[in-house]
């Protein structure tokens, strides 16, 4: 259901820009949020922006990096500044879905994001 693109290899200090595509069925009604992992970790949350626009950040993003969403393109954005080698993980897209009683939770396949010098 949601298609990520943007990741990439950067050197330090360099930005990026994650794009998440939502149906606009499950955008509209659904908060939607980043995580990231790295092999032999747990995920961990990274940005969330709500369906009413209220931005939530984890530790590791704030100060750093922005999330924002599109209504018109049923999108939303990470934009992360100041990449440093440990924000190098697989980035998902998550969005959470509640609606007449039910919770419905779609995760993206997972883009690579690779900060090296």
């Amino acid at each position: 259901h949601l298609v990520e693109s943007g990741g990439g290899t950067v050197q330090p200090g360099d930005f990026l820009r994650l794009s998440c595509v939502a149906p606009e069925s499950v955008f509209r009604l659904a908060h939607m949020g980043w995580y990231r992992q790295v092999p032999g970790k747990s995920r961990e949350f990274v940005a969330r922006i709500s369906k009413d626009d209220i931005a939530e950040y984890g530790d590791c993003a704030r100060g750093r990096f922005a999330v924002w969403r599109d209504y018109d393109t049923s999108t939303a954005f990470l934009q992360m500044n100041n990449l440093q080698p440990n924000d190098t993980a697989t980035y998902y897209c998550n969005a959470y879905k509640v609606y007449d009683g039910r919770v419905s939770d779609y995760w993206g396949q997972g883009i690579q994001v690779t900060v090296s010098s």
